[in-house]
Parts: C-alpha cells; structure tokens; sequence
C-alpha cells in the first residue's frame, strides 16, 4: 500500500511484518504504566484503571469528584510504524467535577513522552491524541479526531495551530462498541480510520505549540518518529475490549508527489 504526503518529494510504502501483538491480555495490567496528575508513577489513583470481565475499564466509581485528577496508562514499549486497532465504548455518567468537554471523551495517546518523563502535576503527556468520544444527546459529535499537546502537525499542507482537529466520521451513543484503526508511519504519515472508512489523515508531528511542561526537553520542531501508546482517563467511564497492534516495514522513495486535496 502506498500513502501520499504532503511532501513534495516522499511517498511512503509499507507493509505488515510479523504478528499482532495483544497489547491489552484481557487478563490483567501487567504490560501497563499509569501516571496520575498530582501522583506518583504507577499510583493507579481511585482504582481508575482496572480490569474486569476481560475488559480494560476506565472507571470512577470510588470518585466523589473529579478534581483534575486526569490520568494515563501506558504501554510499556515505543513504536515507530503501525497499525494500531482499538475497540472501546463508553458507559454510565459523567464524574462530578469534570470539565464540560471531558463528557463521553477519552483518547488513544500515539507518539507520547514516556510516563516517567512527566512531571508531577502535568496532565497530559506530549503527544498525539486519538480522540474518542460520543454524545447521548441530537448533535453531531464525530469520533476519531485528533488533538495535540505540545504538538504541532500538518492537514493538506498547511500548519494546524489549534488544539483539537474534528474527523469526518459519524456520531455514535453511549454503550456502543466503535472500532478505530490508526496507521502510523513515524513522523510522515498518520490516518484514522472508523469501520474501515477512512475519516482524518495528517502529516508531520512536530514537537510544538502549546500543552508542554515548563523545560520540556525536546526542542520544538523536533519530528516525532515514535513514542509509546496509552490509554487516557478524563473523568467519563469507559470499556476498551481490544488493543492490538502489527508492525509495519516501511520505505520511502523520493519522488514527486502532489499536495493532498
């Protein structure tokens, strides 16, 4: 398969190599990181994160309020250039003391900074955002956007300088289990896909913008090849049933190819 960038002169090949890879048991956390804001590494704040039923569960059910405790569970190895596959829904309410926006939200972190780079208070990692979210409500809340903290990317050529960028995919309601694949291609290439359609693609991280801790590190304009893969908690309960990944070999051949349209 070949994917087009916005650069005028790669396109980038690729194809699967070896198996998928369970990054979720269904049995237990044992491969997993999590990072709480205002918590130390691995303090799964509240039991928030938690298997049951063979489901990874995003829960609040120990919360009497939210309070900014926004947190994240992390895989426990980088990846360059993939497809990743998801299956996630969203249940119950949301937990009191959320922000507005945090109703039916949750994300799939690509390319993050490694949980024990965070700092103490920080309350998102930089990376890359796999928005998903829904509504119970008669308005059109597309899932599978992206969002970017401390992260600057490309759509159709152009820098995205806002925080959050909507997909072109349907809405869907509490309860209901929605399939996302993502393929990523290092700091080339990254589409979104829902049911196999295909709903966002953009081009380019870069570290930048706004979403970094005070002395982050990595310069801004560095690209962003790779990083780990984690799973949010922003306030509102959520299953995943499946988190799966297969590598991909990847070339690229310089060539002219046009902006995409």
């Amino acid at each position: 398969m070949k994917v087009k960038t916005n650069k005028s002169v790669q396109i980038t090949e690729y194809k699967e190599k070896g198996i998928w890879i369970q990054l979720f048991n269904g049995k237990d956390l044992s491969d997993w990181t999590c990072k709480f804001a205002g918590k130390h590494l691995n303090e799964n704040y509240k039991n928030t994160f938690r298997v049951e039923d063979g489901l990874l569960k995003v829960s609040y059910d120990e919360y009497d309020i939210f309070n900014n405790k926004f947190g994240h569970l992390f895989y426990k190895s980088e990846f360059s250039n993939y497809k990743l596959r998801v299956e996630y829904r969203f249940t119950g309410e949301q937990t009191k003391g959320t922000p507005a926006w945090a109703y039916m939200n949750n994300g799939i972190m690509i390319h993050s900074q490694s949980p024990q780079s965070m700092t103490l208070n920080q309350p998102f990692p930089v990376s890359i955002e796999v928005q998903l979210v829904g509504t119970d409500k008669n308005t059109q809340r597309p899932t599978a956007g992206v969002c970017t903290p401390g992260v600057n990317i490309e759509v159709n050529g152009k820098l995205v300088t806002q925080n959050c960028v909507q997909s072109i995919a349907k809405t869907y309601k509490n309860n209901e289990w929605v399939t996302v694949e993502v393929i990523v291609l290092g700091n080339s290439s990254i589409q979104h896909f829902i049911d196999g359609k295909k709903v966002l693609e953009y081009h380019n991280p870069v570290v930048g913008g706004t979403g970094k801790p005070d002395g982050y590190a990595i310069p801004d304009g560095t690209p962003l090849t790779k990083g780990y893969i984690a799973v949010q908690a922003e306030g509102h309960p959520a299953e995943f049933k499946k988190i799966e990944l297969i590598e991909l070999e990847v070339t690229e051949t310089n060539i002219n190819t046009p902006k995409l349209k």
